[in-house]
């Protein structure tokens, strides 16, 4: 994530688990977590991205290997940078890959081949996340025949998700994780 992993994400990750998933989290910036801004950009700025993809795609096969791990598929869930890695792996991996969250990121590509359904959380006022690019990722998943469901939640903020932060809108959290739930549930049940 744009933070690093910090224990708002492993948090998320423990309430996956706590609702019966197997989750694991790629730690994208080598155990350096980031609390200003600045300090954030200037961490994806010396992210070389084929390695961070390498990272994902080593979350994605060790949750494969996992002997709890059982059902339709897997489920990719990413916040802000961490959306558009979450939205590449289900090109990277198509078959295995049968759902995806995205929280306030986006991403650029084709989907044809991906197999998964879309979730997409984005906030009304978004700095950071402009709405061309979100209507672009819609407009692109649909155009791969993918079922996609974009949620734009009144009154938020980049990062309305994350308590740590002063955009934290805990109304909108908690309406964003039901549905996230909901959806990881319907699509990678037995």
């Amino acid at each position: 994530a744009f933070w690093g992993l910090n224990e708002v994400f492993k948090g998320f990750c423990d309430r996956l688990a706590e609702a019966g998933f197997v989750a694991a989290a790629p730690d994208l910036y080598d155990g350096v977590v980031v609390t200003e801004i600045d300090a954030a950009f200037r961490m994806v700025e010396g992210l070389n991205s084929d390695r961070a993809m390498q990272k994902v795609l080593g979350a994605a096969h060790a949750l494969q290997a996992h002997p709890q791990v059982r059902g339709k598929g897997l489920g990719a869930v990413g916040f802000s940078l961490g959306g558009s890695y979450a939205l590449a792996l289900s090109t990277a991996e198509p078959q295995a890959i049968k759902a995806v969250v995205t929280y306030y990121g986006s991403g650029e590509g084709t989907f044809d081949e991906a197999t998964a359904a879309y979730v997409g959380h984005f906030a009304e006022n978004d700095q950071y996340e402009e709405t061309e690019y979100v209507v672009g990722l819609e407009e692109a998943l649909r155009a791969g025949g993918k079922e996609t469901t974009f949620y734009t939640y009144p009154g938020t903020s980049h990062w309305f998700n994350e308590e740590n932060r002063p955009e934290y809108n805990p109304a909108a959290a908690q309406i964003a994780w039901e549905r996230t739930l909901a959806f990881l549930r319907e699509r990678l049940s037995e």
